[in-house]
């Protein structure tokens, strides 16, 4: 029996996508491409945004036209919130939200044992618990692994779906988490990813923190990498930025949502903070870490973006030391406050309003990739061949290549100093100086 997995949206996604799979595969299935014909498709889906729902069901339609025949599982947020929609496209068999996508094994042998056809079978369980929390880790690549260590979210943001997707933030206590990251540096994977919907609230039911943890993960030395994906703004501490720049392994790497650059839009949106505050926070970061690499969440076009505020977005972000920004375009969510906000932007302005943005982030990412030229950084090199040449990324997230010559490849899922010296613009890749 084969097997394959696609996966939409967060890296939290690819995490338990990858979990899944890899519970299979140890029970004799074979793992094959999503392109391949397979027995069970398992499609993870997002519902960040209606793009990502689109591509949610475009997967869906590409596995049931791939194999007619096949089990197609459709799992996660989208799954979640529009299991009636999923449930009237032809060829889907199983539906399962997320705080039942954990027992997709049980409901394939159950199919299977009923010797059910595909076209003909259908469950849906999206039942509301999100009483359990259920690590998981990304084993596809044995370099880098995406470790879920926190799960939901208690904020509700204006414009967000994902609480009602997810639920109530939780996580499992440091003891368990540090049990699973074990399996990881068995494993041999160099760099792990810490992900979570509202990863900063690690551990708030167990009286643990996210620190707490960090430090515990630091002295795991077979692990020599650990990048935080993403941590909202008012929970990245003095502490915990302190105890990253002087860390064995945590990597001058942050992704810090911002979301809007008006105050007056940030109160719309219910964020913990103000443009003050996130400001202030960044510019201690490039104290503490002058070459930290710096990312940023930024949604145009929610409401009361109108065009003088948009002209304050574009000042405050442009004033900021932002190496790159992940742009998105507001699209209305169901059963988010926002739906009965006034100030809505037409989809034009929104669209004008990202494309200006994204142009911003290519401009801030070619202007940091120039500021680290000419130095040296630790780079973990990958597998990943293309063309002749092998590909890492630095620890401060910039990517280079090198010649993948029958010696180079012996450097594959080491670290290595580089010196950063040709930077290849179209690409933003650097190769060396040497």
């Amino acid at each position: 029996m084969t097997i394959t997995g696609h996966t939409l949206g967060c890296k939290l996604n690819f995490a338990e996508t990858s979990h899944l799979i890899s519970q299979f595969v140890a029970e004799g299935w074979k793992q094959v491409d999503f392109s391949d014909k397979a027995d069970l498709y398992v499609i993870n889906t997002c519902t960040v945004t209606a793009i990502a729902e689109k591509k949610c069901r475009n997967a869906i339609r590409q596995a049931v036209a791939s194999n007619p025949d096949a089990i197609v599982a459709v799992i996660g947020c989208f799954a979640q919130n529009a299991a009636d929609e999923i449930a009237r496209i032809p060829g889907v068999s199983i539906i399962l939200g997320n705080d039942q996508k954990h027992n997709l094994m049980y409901h394939v042998k159950r199919m299977l044992d009923s010797g059910a056809i595909s076209g003909d079978y259908q469950t849906t369980d999206t039942g509301l618990q999100y009483s359990d929390f259920h690590l998981a880790y990304s084993h596809a690549d044995r370099t880098r692994t995406f470790f879920k260590i926190q799960d939901g979210c208690d904020y509700f943001c204006s414009y967000c779906a994902i609480p009602f997707a997810r639920g109530r933030s939780r996580s499992a206590d440091i003891a368990t988490t540090l049990a699973t990251a074990r399996e990881i540096e068995a494993s041999g994977a160099k760099e792990v990813v810490l992900t979570g919907v509202n990863t900063g609230t690690f551990g708030q039911q167990h009286g643990e923190n996210l620190l707490m943890l960090l430090q515990e993960l630091d002295k795991l030395k077979g692990i020599e990498r650990y990048r935080i994906s993403s941590i909202e703004p008012n929970l990245l501490t003095d502490d915990i930025l302190h105890f990253v720049a002087n860390s064995r392994a945590f990597l001058p790497h942050f992704h810090i949502p911002l979301q809007a650059g008006s105050d007056k839009v940030l109160q719309l949106m219910h964020r913990r903070y103000d443009t003050a505050f996130y400001a202030d926070l960044l510019d201690k970061i490039k104290h503490i870490m002058p070459d930290a690499c710096i990312a940023a969440d930024i949604m145009a076009g929610f409401h009361g973006e109108t065009d003088e505020e948009f002209d304050k977005v574009i000042n405050f972000v442009e004033s900021l030391p932002i190496s790159y920004l992940h742009v998105f375009t507001y699209s209305e969510r169901p059963r988010t406050a926002a739906l009965r906000m006034p100030g809505r932007i037409d989809v034009h302005h929104r669209r004008e309003h990202s494309r200006m943005l994204q142009e911003i982030s290519d401009r801030k990412k070619h202007d940091f990739y120039l500021s680290q030229q000419g130095k040296k950084r630790p780079v973990l090199w990958e597998s990943d061949i293309k063309q002749g040449q092998m590909y890492g990324f630095t620890d401060n997230y910039i990517r280079v290549r090198q010649s993948a010559t029958k010696e180079n490849l012996k450097l594959v899922n080491t670290i290595t100093e580089f010196p950063l010296g040709t930077l290849f613009a179209e690409e933003e890749v650097f190769e060396s100086s040497i």
